[in-house]
Parts: C-alpha cells; sequence; structure tokens
C-alpha cells in the first residue's frame, strides 16, 4: 500500500490501520513492527490509540487551540477583505497585497493569514475584468422583447480569401428582435475603430440618439479584444448604451449573430472565398440586400427582417391566419355541396335502376 507518511489520514482509513494493527498484535506481532511494515510512523499510531482511548473518537482536529491568542482581529479581517475588493488591487496576488499592506501601514498579516481571509470569501482567484470562467458563472439576462432597438448583438466573422492564410474580416450588428442587419463592414484587420465605426453607422441609421437615454437598445457581444477596447466601451458608455458580455468560450450566449453567420456562410450563392475586399463588399451588398428584404426568416414567423423591424409581423401572420381559415372553409363548402349532389344522383340513379355515373358540380 505504500509507505503513510506526510498524508492525511481519513477516520475510517485510521481505525481499519489500527483493527488490522490489533489483529496482528493477537498474533503476535508488535504494534512498532506493524508499523515498520505498514509505512507509518509508530509515534501517529500511539497518538491515534490514545485519542480512541480518551476520548472514543479519531475524528480529525485542526492543530493547536481552538481560539490562539494571536488570531486575527475581526477589524483587520475587514481591512483585508476591503483591500482585496478594491480595483486597483484585483490583479494582485495575497502576497502582493500582504507586501503593500506592510509598506503603507494599513495591516500587518502574514502571506497566509490574507490567503485565509480571502479563501473564506472564495476570492483567492482572478478578481478582475479579465478574470477567468469558473464554470458556474451565468449567462447574460435576456429579458423578453417587445419590438426592435430593444437589444442588439454584433460580432466578427472570418472571410477566406484565394490567397493563402490570407483572411477578410465580416463585422456585423443584428437586431435581435427582427433579425434585421442593421449595419455590417468588411475589414481587412480586425481592430476596434472598425467595430467603432460599425455600431455608429448603425446607432445613426436606426436614430439611436433621438430616443430616450432609458430606452436605448442594449448591446450583447463576446468577449474579443475588440468589444473590450476603451474607444468602444466608452462609446457604449457616452451614448448610455448598456454592455453585455458573454461568458468565456461559450458561443450560446451570443446565438443570434452566431446563426446570421452560419446563415451567410450556407447561402447558396456564397463564392466560399473571395478575390478581395472589393468583391466581398459588392457580394455582401446584395446579399444583406436580400437577407432583409426578401427572405423569410424561420426564428420570425417567416416574415422577413426588414417587415418585422417595421412592425408588421403580427398583421402578416395574421392575414395569414385569415385567409387559410377562409379557404378551409370555402373547400368545407364545396366537398359538402359535391357530397350532397353525388348522394342526390346516386338515390335518382337507383330509382331508375341504373348504376349511378359520377357527376362533378362546382
Amino acid at each position: 500500500m505504500g509507505a503513510i507518511t506526510s498524508k492525511w489520514v481519513s477516520t475510517e482509513h485510521k481505525r481499519q490501520l489500527l483493527e488490522l494493527m490489533a489483529e496482528a498484535k493477537r498474533a503476535g506481532v508488535s504494534f512498532r513492527r506493524s508499523s515498520h511494515l505498514l509505512g507509518i510512523d509508530f509515534r501517529r499510531i500511539i497518538r491515534w490509540r490514545s485519542m480512541q482511548k480518551t476520548t472514543g473518537t479519531l475524528l480529525n482536529r485542526r492543530p493547536g487551540p481552538p481560539n490562539p491568542a494571536h488570531r486575527i482581529l475581526p477589524s483587520e479581517q475587514r481591512q483585508i477583505l476591503d483591500m482585496a475588493r478594491r480595483e486597483e488591487f484585483s490583479d494582485c496576488s495575497h502576497r502582493t497585497m500582504a507586501l503593500f499592506a506592510l509598506e503603507k501601514q494599513l495591516f500587518f498579516a502574514s502571506f497566509s493569514t490574507v490567503y485565509r481571509v480571502m479563501r473564506a470569501e472564495k476570492m483567492t482567484g482572478m478578481r478582475g475584468f479579465c478574470r477567468r470562467h469558473n464554470g458556474n458563472s451565468l449567462a447574460p439576462a435576456r429579458p423578453d422583447l417587445t419590438g426592435p432597438n430593444q437589444r442588439w448583438c454584433w460580432d466578427i466573422s472570418y472571410l477566406p480569401t484565394n490567397i493563402r492564410r490570407a483572411y477578410l474580416y465580416l463585422f456585423l450588428v443584428l437586431d435581435e428582435y427582427s433579425r434585421k442587419a442593421l449595419n455590417w463592414k468588411v475589414s481587412d484587420v480586425q481592430t476596434a475603430s472598425d467595430g467603432k465605426l460599425l455600431l455608429e453607422g448603425a446607432i445613426e441609421r436606426e436614430g439611436i440618439l433621438s430616443l430616450p437615454e432609458d430606452q436605448r437598445p442594449w448591446v450583447y457581444n463576446d468577449r474579443g479584444r475588440q468589444m473590450k477596447a476603451k474607444p468602444v466601451l466608452q462609446m457604449f458608455q457616452d451614448m448610455q448604451m448598456p454592455q453585455l458580455f458573454s461568458r468565456p468560450r461559450t458561443p450560446n450566449d451570443n446565438p443570434f449573430i452566431e446563426a446570421a453567420f452560419s446563415s451567410t456562410k450556407c447561402a447558396p450563392r456564397f463564392p466560399g472565398r473571395f478575390d478581395g475586399k472589393g468583391c466581398a463588399e459588392k457580394y455582401f451588398d446584395e446579399y444583406f440586400r436580400w437577407y432583409n428584404e426578401e427572405h423569410y426568416h424561420s426564428g420570425i414567423q417567416y416574415v422577413t427582417p426588414q417587415q418585422a423591424h417595421e412592425g408588421r409581423q403580427a398583421g402578416i401572420v395574421a392575414e395569414r391566419k385569415r385567409s387559410l381559415a377562409a379557404q378551409r372553409a370555402y373547400r368545407q363548402e364545396v366537398n359538402r355541396h359535391q357530397a350532397n349532389s353525388l348522394d342526390l344522383l346516386k338515390e335518382i340513379d337507383d330509382s331508375r335502376g341504373r348504376p349511378g355515373r359520377p357527376v362533378l358540380v362546382v
């Protein structure tokens, strides 16, 4: 089983070891010899037996007194946690925080003390803006939408070219309610300035700045460097448009823009590769005109994004239902009339003793 040294032994494991050594003792093997054979320090066996004899249990307990005289004060704990929550120390480790506090005479605590206090509050991981995904974070909130320009999403997708390892980049901003492509841009590089121009164009086209601040759309995006760039963050802040980020490595948090890119690249006329930026711009100019004005979108009850964006979706769907209901009633009337006419003709023929002849009556 290997030597048991420098290992934390569970209560059940200790009980089994003592029972095994007691059985060996009855067979003539001493506890010291058994401990040597099992690879465990004999002094640990003495402590376990003494604990079992005096307390009747083998439960593991923390070493030292329960309330040491030199324990950290509540006020010092609050100072450590307050420092850990400050943005300027969000990227600092517990060691750096302890040294900084010592130099500035904020509090006096060892590395291990600062670590224990932070661990109790689950603050030992990354605490800054770029903290890693821990697997327990929640998806961004998505309240139900009642109309266009309430929530936007945007992203960037690669466009292959005929030059090996050279790409173009498609920037796209989409309205989640209507699925309308509000603005798009093809670029040779992925930069925050291109993303900023894309969004500014969509804001200008939709007249967002004329809306009250509390009615301006929320904007969803992933955590790319273009989305987190300071000019983009500052633009949304100045325009009072809340910006929300999806979780790392979780494309399902921003599904509408991902579905739009999938539809774009699976279109029958998509060339696959482009000769250059001009060729790509010419193709997408025609594609997004078709997408917005002619494409029946399955996610919005098979109306075009332009119709949904103009608020005509409910009327179009209701008119379709009325037309189908009217046609169904007409078919029922025609079929009933034909069935009655055939039954009448059959009765006449039966009364004359002749086989019935099918007659179409409209």
